[in-house]
């Protein structure tokens, strides 16, 4: 067992109090996007020796991950934890399947794109599902609602730029009214983007309760991208407000955009992600559109279940498995056949596994090997990172 050190992402959108404050620190007047635990070659979590975590799986994969685990993933930690705070909102984005990423990724090898290129748009072979378990209230569009529902949306706003959208959506769907959108340009896409964040903010004023969130975050989005095709795209999104606790499952291919809030954040092993809108960031549209899963319906909001060692957020993949752990003074034991790594957020928890013994405090992790007995206590709450194949 070894205590992480955790890398952070300084993203313009992040917020600049919450993970700071998570880990004791003073705020700096920085964005603090997010806090990486786990072993993904561009941002590996270091170990008191100073080896990133990536180094000392590569050196025993037998020993950190169990030949379950290798058997199925290779030999790489299948999956990545993070803590994700956002001031303000992220881009409109998806990421691949891994047949789209390892074909993608292997297209810009050939092509000679250097991996930290900023217009790379495939940063390794792997897909990225992921969950999001909020810390804060946390607010997002999350895949597409039901196609009637995203009519009803727009009508409402009785605009005449919007007919060509509305008449599309009406005759073909999703996959030609969302395309037809992003690949506005010059002065009609900045009309209607304006007319739109008009008309939105105007219904919004007039307290005007239906569709009232999904407005709202229409103007606020045209006011800090004037132009961008993605404000309207919001409109036939799914508005998700998650309490803390409440979950969200996120498979391969599905369009969001983390708007407000902070959680903890379990994925695939990738940091593959491709950008529609809402970004000064590289855009990829043709990539995007490729992936994109344009299936209509509500976005479930996951409770969890009762399961070994905590509460448990099932989810229909086995890269990885989230449990949240809430000790209350007494020993406990929270073993399991792989590999797995424990956060703490609230108070101080002490781990002890293999003849070592870590106290975490809020923001603290550590990475247990497969199959390691491992005792905790202490009064915190943890969320243990782990693979759902076992």
């Amino acid at each position: 067992m070894w205590q992480l050190r955790s890398s952070v992402r300084h993203y313009d959108w992040g917020d600049d109090s919450i993970i700071p404050e998570l880990l004791g620190l003073e705020a700096d007047g920085r964005p603090w996007a997010e806090l990486w635990m786990g072993a993904h070659p561009d941002e590996p979590s270091l170990l008191p020796d100073g080896r990133g975590l990536d180094a000392a799986v590569a050196a025993d994969p037998e020993g950190l991950l169990g030949e379950p685990v290798r058997r199925r993933f290779g030999d790489r930690l299948p999956f990545l934890m993070k803590v994700l705070a956002a001031g303000s909102p992220l881009s409109l984005q998806a990421h691949p399947t891994k047949a789209q990423a390892e074909a993608g990724f292997a297209a810009e090898e050939e092509a000679g794109v250097p991996r930290e290129d900023p217009t790379r748009t495939y940063k390794d072979a792997n897909h990225k599902p992921e969950i999001l378990c909020a810390l804060t209230p946390v607010e997002a569009l999350c895949g597409f609602r039901p196609v009637e529902e995203s009519l009803h949306c727009l009508a409402k706003l009785q605009l005449p730029e919007l007919k060509p959208t509305i008449a599309a959506l009406a005759r073909g769907g999703l996959k030609v009214a969302v395309p037809q959108l992003l690949a506005l340009s010059g002065r009609r896409r900045q009309s209607l983007v304006a007319a739109v964040a008009d008309r939105a903010a105007a219904s919004v004023a007039a307290n005007d309760p239906e569709f009232i969130n999904t407005y709202r975050w229409a103007a606020r989005l045209a006011e800090k991208y004037p132009g961008d095709p993605g404000v309207v795209i919001s409109l036939m999104c799914n508005h998700l407000t998650l309490q803390p606790g409440e979950a969200v499952f996120l498979p391969a291919g599905n369009l969001h955009a983390y708007l407000a809030g902070s959680g903890v954040e379990l994925m695939a092993n990738s940091d593959n992600v491709l950008r529609g809108g809402l970004t000064p960031k590289h855009i990829d549209l043709a990539a995007l559109v490729e992936v994109l899963d344009f299936t209509d319906g509500k976005v479930p909001v996951l409770r969890p279940v009762l399961g070994p060692g905590g509460l448990r957020y099932p989810v229909p993949i086995d890269d990885f498995d989230l449990t949240r752990v809430q000790l209350d003074g007494q020993p406990g034991e929270l073993t399991t056949p792989g590999p797995q790594i424990l956060l703490c957020v609230e108070q101080t928890a002490v781990l002890a596994a293999g003849g070592e013994q870590v106290t975490l405090q809020p923001g603290g992790a550590a990475f247990v090997p497969a199959g390691e007995t491992l005792h905790v206590s202490g009064p915190a709450v943890l969320f243990r990172a782990t693979t759902a194949l076992l």
